[in-house]
């Protein structure tokens, strides 16, 4: 075995373990570093744990360091550099998140069994079906909310917005989406579905949007709208507040 195919084998079997899993998606999605407090409030575990999965993927060269003051300040007072974290550089030769074309199945299949049996155009039943399953994605995550400790619930206040763009990534990142978070929105990394894009871009860009559209409303996600927004190397779909 080559060593650049050990490294590529150890770096998956590092994301293997879902609160590292976790941990990475947070810090690939955020524009610039961010230290182990954020990241530990971002995917609420414990600091100390958190600290030992970050080191591990700087380990396995998914992660890259760099020390700076996060006040900004300088000279006498100013404090230690603060210990962050990004995204390397390092390519892996595997799809990072998966993609999800049991997930399009689902939904096209539910719409093409609702169009034949109650003569509904196919667009509007794959809007309807995906929207239906985004809201079924939606009751799933609100119910791992309320079973697991630390997990957090929607809010709802204009004030909290950037907590529920936070929460909305981290659904969408469960089901083979790549969010980045920047100043007031999520732009996503990847299609699920980029085969199917390449040749169906109209129709599958439609269900992307009813799909999340789906999920923010379950969610209840208040002052996070969804629109079409292509731009080269994204997703169709922008979620903004």
């Amino acid at each position: 075995m080559s060593d650049e195919l050990a490294e590529q084998i150890a770096g998956v079997g590092a994301l293997l373990e879902p609160a590292r899993r976790a941990l990475y998606l947070y810090v690939a999605a955020q524009p610039d570093a961010v230290s182990r407090e954020q990241a530990a409030d971002a995917v609420e575990l414990p600091l100390h744990s958190v600290k030992f999965h970050l080191d591990r993927l700087v380990e396995e060269g998914l992660l890259d360091v760099e020390f700076r003051r996060l006040s900004g300040r300088t000279g006498p007072g100013a404090g230690r550099p603060s210990k962050l974290y990004r995204r390397s550089s390092r390519q892996l030769s595997v799809s990072l998140p998966e993609r999800r074309y049991d997930l399009a199945g689902d939904v096209l299949a539910t719409a093409i069994d609702r169009s034949s049996s109650d003569a509904v155009p196919i667009a509007d039943a794959v809007r309807d079906a995906a929207e239906e399953e985004g809201r079924r994605i939606a009751a799933a995550a609100a119910d791992e909310g309320k079973a697991a400790p630390g997990v957090a619930s929607a809010v709802a206040t204009d004030g909290d917005r950037h907590n529920n763009l936070v929460r909305a990534a981290r659904v969408l990142a469960r089901h083979g989406y790549e969010p980045r978070i920047s100043d007031r929105e999520i732009r996503l990394a990847n299609c699920p579905f980029d085969k199917l894009a390449a040749k169906h871009i109209e129709l599958v860009c439609g269900m992307n949007l009813a799909l999340i559209g789906g999920v923010i409303d379950g969610l209840d996600l208040t002052g996070l709208s969804v629109e079409l927004a292509p731009r080269p190397g994204f997703c169709c779909v922008k979620i903004h507040g």
